[in-house]
């Protein structure tokens, strides 16, 4: 999703989104910083981090976060989204591919985004929710790394997809679990390491 799909890293915007509404202080601001940092080399230890962020959460009313993250969406995300990424899922329609968003980040920026680009299917790290608002837990695994493996399995496995045949595309070398593990792996925008990593292996590296 980010840096693919969009031009930008959702979860970055989201930071300074918060920052502007004066929602984090300036610990809270450097410690995302940081994580975002550990994210961009690949080193980024997801499922903890997300463990602590869902903590935070504890009690909070979904609806409201559902709220609020829609007005992100409209006012932050929407115009950042790659017109070749929507080429490209045209292309896709057009062959009669299922499509699928598969992303780490949570369903209230990913759904918007799935519903703006007509995708039907989206697999992404989710919050537990109890009588309508968080529990603090993270439903396991999440959706990253070899946790993106998990769900996409799980996805094609139900839904009668051969892994062998998919693509999926990515800027990340942390999804190089799931690029292993589908026959047409694409890096989109990738990073160093990827494009290292790519290369090497003849991956197609597009710039979208």
């Amino acid at each position: 999703m980010d840096l693919t799909l969009l031009r930008v890293n959702s979860g970055s915007r989201w930071i300074k989104y918060l920052r502007r509404r004066g929602e984090i202080g300036l610990p809270m601001l450097l410690k995302s910083g940081f994580w975002l940092f550990q994210y961009r080399l690949s080193l980024l230890n997801m499922e903890s981090v997300a463990a602590k962020l869902a903590l935070d959460m504890a009690g909070d009313a979904e609806s409201e976060m559902r709220e609020k993250v829609g007005e992100f969406y409209r006012s932050e995300i929407r115009d950042t989204v790659s017109p070749i990424a929507r080429e490209a899922l045209e292309t896709h329609r057009q062959q009669g591919d299922r499509i699928v968003l598969l992303t780490g980040a949570t369903p209230y920026v990913a759904e918007p985004l799935a519903e703006e680009l007509t995708i039907p299917h989206v697999l992404c790290t989710r919050l537990a929710v109890e009588n309508g608002r968080f529990s603090g837990t993270v439903e396991s695994p999440a959706c990253y790394g070899e946790g993106k493996v998990h769900h996409a399995e799980r996805f094609a496995s139900s839904h009668g997809i051969d892994l062998a045949q998919s693509y999926f595309y990515t800027d990340s070398y942390s999804d190089l679990p799931m690029l292993l593990r589908v026959g047409q792996p694409v890096a989109v925008n990738p990073d160093r390491r990827l494009v290292r990593y790519a290369r090497h292996r003849g991956w197609p590296i597009l710039s979208w």
